[in-house]
Formats: C-alpha cells, structure tokens, sequence
C-alpha cells in the first residue's frame, strides 16, 4: 500500500516538543473519592505542593507512592487527568483492573488519607495545529485519552477507540473537538487480546495528517501498531505507542518510538 504520508506533502513533519520539568515529591490529601463507572474510580488529591504542579501533555504520567509491606514504598504510574493549581487539586482516575497494591490502597482510601506523588519528569507536547486525531486504548488509557478529548483545540476532529468489559464503562467527554467515540467490548480475560480493538481500527478511514496515539497491553499495542504500519503503510513517525501495564509483570511498561 502506498504511504498516506506521501500523498499529502503540507504534513511531512510532525512537531513535538519534549519539556524536561523539575523532578519533586509533593505529599497531598485525598478529599474526594467517586467510583465513575464499576471499573473506574476518580480521586481528588489536594494540598499547597500543588502551586507549582505543571504537566503539558495529556498522556503525562506521575508516580503514586504508597507505603509497602516492608521498608520500600510501593510505586505506580498514573495519568494527571485534570488539575488545577490555583485551587490546588488533582484528579487521578484509577482502572480497577487488577489488585496490585496502590489499586487496592484506592480502593480503600477515603478523604483525609494521604499519599505522595513525583512527576511528572517531563513532557511530550504535539504541536497544537494537528488537526486530526486517532485515539486507541483499554481501561488503562482513558485518562489519558479523556483529557486528550477534553483538551483538544476548537475544530479538532477525534476519533477514539477505546477497549471496555461493556456498555457500564462508557464515560462521557465535554469537548471542544469533533469527537467520534466508539466502544470495543471484550471481557477483561481478554485484555491482551486485540480484536476487538482491531476490528473497529480496520473500518476506519484513516486520513494523511492524522496523529495516531495507542496505549494498552504491551502485546495489543503491538499488534495494533504493526497492522498501521505493515499492513496499512502509515508512517511510524506519526505514531505514538505505548504498553501502559504487560500482563504477568508488576509495574511494567514497554514504550515503541
């Protein structure tokens, strides 16, 4: 197949910029906790140490610390999903999609709880004229695809893909964007399988220009991002994929570009 790329010579390069932030830990409190969905809860953490909180790009992420059964804290990776320093607060959303240690400390945590967060280290921030997005991602990427949806420009044109047990899971996004949302059902045993998500990602008209972003299980970020490029020909440069968790590996995350 011919490459998309070429075709359409205004978008030969895509800009993004990396911005390093300063590394710190900030202790906060839990002030609010709501369960949006059966298999997704959202926390409200505030505190002063947020004045200075900076993250750039939607699929930033912090590490949550907890303590651990013996003297070293437990650490995972999260989405800042929406912050405000003026008001000091910042929401994190968990998927509830396994019993690792700081899920199982959400699950539990109740307002006046506190915890420590660091990041996020840095920033990758894709340039604002992109106009045309293709979302894809599980339970794992909502998030950050949720605040992609929400921040995105005026006249922006979205379509997401996003992997879920059923219809309960559906989330609601106010956008500024033309937003296409779809839902691929598998049940959670089939997380690391992909056809769901490929099925959808097959019919989709997938213009030159387009910024393509796939976060999921390592395995099923792999096989998405393989289909794109080796059988689609689309340009890797114009993708973005992530493994946000690998299935029987505990905090593990596998990056492709």
């Amino acid at each position: 197949m011919d490459n998309p790329q070429n075709s359409n010579p205004n978008v030969s390069a895509l800009r993004i910029e990396r911005v390093r932030h300063e590394l710190k830990r900030r202790s906060l409190t839990v002030t609010a906790v709501d369960r949006i969905t059966p298999g997704m809860l959202r926390m409200q953490l505030s505190g002063d140490d947020l004045a200075d909180f900076v993250s750039l790009a939607p699929d930033d992420h912090i590490k949550i610390f907890i303590a651990g059964t013996g003297e070293e804290m437990e650490r995972r990776d999260y989405t800042p999903r929406r912050y405000d320093t003026d008001a000091r607060t910042l929401i994190i959303d968990f998927a509830i999609h396994e019993a690792g240690p700081v899920t199982k400390w959400a699950l539990d945590a109740r307002p006046g709880d506190r915890l420590e967060i660091g990041g996020p280290r840095g920033s990758a921030v894709v340039a604002r004229d992109i106009a045309d997005w293709l979302l894809l991602g599980d339970e794992t990427a909502l998030p950050a695809m949720g605040r992609r949806i929400e921040e995105a420009a005026v006249g922006a044109r979205i379509t997401a893909i996003a992997a879920v047990v059923g219809a309960a899971e559906h989330q609601a996004f106010q956008s500024e964007a033309q937003l296409d949302m779809r839902w691929a059902y598998r049940p959670l045993s089939e997380a690391t399988d992909p056809s769901a998500l490929m099925e959808i990602l097959q019919s989709v008209d997938l213009q030159p220009g387009t910024f393509v972003w796939i976060a999921a299980e390592a395995s099923v970020t792999r096989a998405l991002r393989s289909h794109l490029v080796e059988e689609r020909g689309y340009p890797l440069s114009w993708i973005k994929a992530s493994g946000y968790w690998v299935k029987g590996e505990a905090d593990t995350t596998e990056k492709f570009d």
